[in-house]
């Protein structure tokens, strides 16, 4: 389960939307999650699902790597479609005990499933065409008007950046303990829940002190660097807009026009 998590990953390959400018692809994202709530019909999410899978198609990452990530959110996905469709008040369609499904809920928890699907593929789909470096870069730039309040930008986007890149990288160090637990008898499936959440205790203790240890080297080493924040830093690629990115910016304004009008203003 733990190696299904593909947010923070980034996967190595030649494509169109990999050569794409970074600001390019968090605009993209920033925008799609937009449509996914301004959309609220049919109409609007099957435009999101046709745009969805052209990026999929032009990124060259295999969607079964892509939607593998989908069982890492499966049992939120199923909490979330429960409490949506038990719920949500409106025309009754089936009601047994004290339980009422409505046609609302049941309306609410497709969107709210779809949503969060959406959501998660598309912002996994950014992270694995885009190198923490290049996100880095990106975040900086969009958020360079903010200096202006004082803002230090340089220094948020390059914790984002660790935060991302740590997810796979402690993702992969929890499987590693759960398998040295498991070789010396832990079992972390059977019995009850407390007693299954009971169990977690010896495998959090080691991932604490490991990600504390990472984080150490981690600052240890940029300070051996010389790291002192962004205040006078060069670029050694400085983000320059190519024509291929103003037609990714175009293709992205049309997109949410689509959504606006045929999700909303035509049916």
């Amino acid at each position: 389960m733990l190696r299904d998590i593909t947010l923070g990953q980034y996967y190595r390959t030649e494509s169109v939307v990999h050569k794409l400018d970074p600001r390019v692809k968090l605009v993209a994202t920033f925008m799609f999650i937009i449509s996914l709530f301004v959309a609220n019909n049919i109409i609007g999410y099957i435009i999101a699902a046709l745009f969805l899978i052209m990026c999929i198609a032009l990124s060259n990452v295999p969607p079964k790597f892509i939607f593998r990530g989908m069982k890492t959110i499966f049992f939120l996905l199923v909490i979330t479609m429960i409490f949506n469709l038990f719920l949500t008040p409106g025309k009754e369609l089936v009601s047994f005990w004290k339980f009422t499904i409505t046609y609302e809920g049941v309306k609410m928890a497709s969107m709210m499933a779809i949503r969060l699907i959406f959501l998660i593929t598309g912002s996994s789909l950014m992270t694995l065409t885009t190198t923490p470096n290049n996100l880095t870069d990106g975040l900086e730039r969009l958020l360079r008007p903010l200096k202006l309040f004082k803002v230090p930008v340089h220094e948020i986007a390059m914790m984002m950046s660790i935060a991302l890149r740590f997810i796979p990288i402690l993702m992969e160090e929890t499987d590693k303990i759960m398998k040295a637990q498991m070789a010396r008898g832990a079992d972390f499936e059977s019995g009850s829940l407390i007693t299954r959440a009971k169990s977690l205790v010896p495998l959090l203790v080691p991932l604490f002190i490991s990600a504390f240890r990472r984080a150490n080297d981690l600052a240890m080493a940029m300070e051996a660097r010389c790291y002192r924040g962004g205040e006078g830093r060069t670029k050694m690629k400085p983000l320059i807009y190519s024509n291929i990115d103003r037609i990714a910016y175009l293709v992205i304004i049309v997109y949410l026009a689509l959504v606006i009008i045929c999700g909303r203003i035509l049916f």
